[in-house]
């Protein structure tokens, strides 16, 4: 067969996010303005001799850090959608930056809290009016970059299909392909680590202001260090919530028990019954799934497709089905019915 006749069956596995290119394109500027933030504090501080200023550039390089490690995820992710090496794609990149991420930004608020809890046994003089100029410049910058992170919506789209049908020494055999765009699980976790850590910031800065306003005003030095402990547990449960979503795309959890059930459902009719689902997420807004069937009279691959037609998210699923009585398929997988069932 030459590959010219093949072309209709083949496809890429292209499954970036819808708004890959809008995200990469404002975290870079992010980065950027935090770059400037941090060697603007850095100089300043030294050069005005404020220790302050110089201890809050080098945190602000963290921040940095971790940015950076989400803008290049976006990259790599965009240069190598279709290299063949990914099994599925690079639309999983970004889930690993924002588990790095999220440990990065975990690092920051046990830091924080060491640093709170040191001041709380052994307080130091605080210069107020020049820490909550700081306080209140960080703040700034950070509630911009927010803005810019912000706002992603979630979008459903087009769904085009592939498929093939192949039948040898009296078998029958399956396989089908769903191509999509958009779905239920949109969200980018590489973007949303990157705004948690804007907004980890922006939080530690509005905290900073209150425990310093408190301090100067009502002599309630106390007040600083404890605020800090209170920042420590809120950026510690946000970088928790981030590692656990994005180490759960990692390991390939079920994303949707939902649309697993439906798929099940869809597929399941006249007498045909579901021997094996694997579910999981491929990249934002893109899933994949494995179904192998069992059925007496296997049905033309365009009758398994039109079933799954209805079901947003789906953009690569294979399908095979096995009729009553064979005992192997092309895979090389057992699909006897009475040997190989859920």
């Amino acid at each position: 067969m030459h590959s010219q006749s093949i072309a209709p069956w083949t496809h890429q596995h292209e499954f970036l996010g819808e708004h890959h290119g809008r995200n990469e394109r404002r975290i870079w500027i992010v980065v950027a303005l935090t770059l400037v933030m941090m060697v603007g504090e850095i100089v300043g501080g030294t050069v005005f001799g404020s220790l302050a200023l110089v201890a809050d550039g080098w945190h602000m390089s963290t921040h940095a850090a971790a940015l950076s490690i989400s803008a290049l995820a976006y990259l790599y992710a965009r240069r190598h959608v279709r290299n063949v090496r990914f099994a599925f794609g690079t639309g999983k990149l970004g889930e690993l930056a924002a588990f790095a991420s999220a440990i990065i930004l975990a690092m920051i608020a046990l830091l924080i809290g060491y640093e709170s809890v040191e001041r709380l046994a052994n307080p130091v003089p605080i210069a107020y009016g020049e820490a909550i100029a700081i306080a209140v410049l960080g703040l700034a910058v950070n509630l911009g970059s927010a803005w810019l992170l912000g706002g992603e919506h979630h979008h459903h789209g087009h769904e085009h299909h592939h498929d093939h049908h192949e039948d040898h020494d009296g078998d029958h055999h399956v396989h089908g392909h769903v191509h999509g765009h958009g779905g239920h699980h949109a969200h980018d976790l590489n973007m949303r680590s990157a705004y948690i850590h804007v907004l980890a910031d922006a939080a530690t800065s509005v905290l900073a202001i209150l425990g310093l306003l408190a301090a100067g005003l009502f002599g309630w030095t106390w007040m600083d260090p404890i605020v800090g402990l209170v920042g420590t547990a809120v950026i510690l449960s946000w970088a928790y919530g981030l590692i656990r979503d994005a180490g759960a795309v990692l390991l390939d959890t079920v994303p949707d028990p939902k649309l697993a059930a439906a798929v099940r459902t869809a597929l399941e009719t006249d007498g045909d019954r579901v021997t094996d689902l694997h579910l999981w997420r491929v990249g934002p807004g893109h899933m994949a799934a494995i179904v192998a069937l069992v059925s007496d009279h296997p049905k033309p691959v365009a009758a398994y497709k039109e079933g799954l037609a209805h079901l947003h998210g789906l953009s690569h699923v294979t399908v095979e089905v096995v009729q009553c009585g064979d005992s192997h398929s092309d895979s090389g997988h057992d699909h006897h019915p009475h040997r190989h069932a859920t």
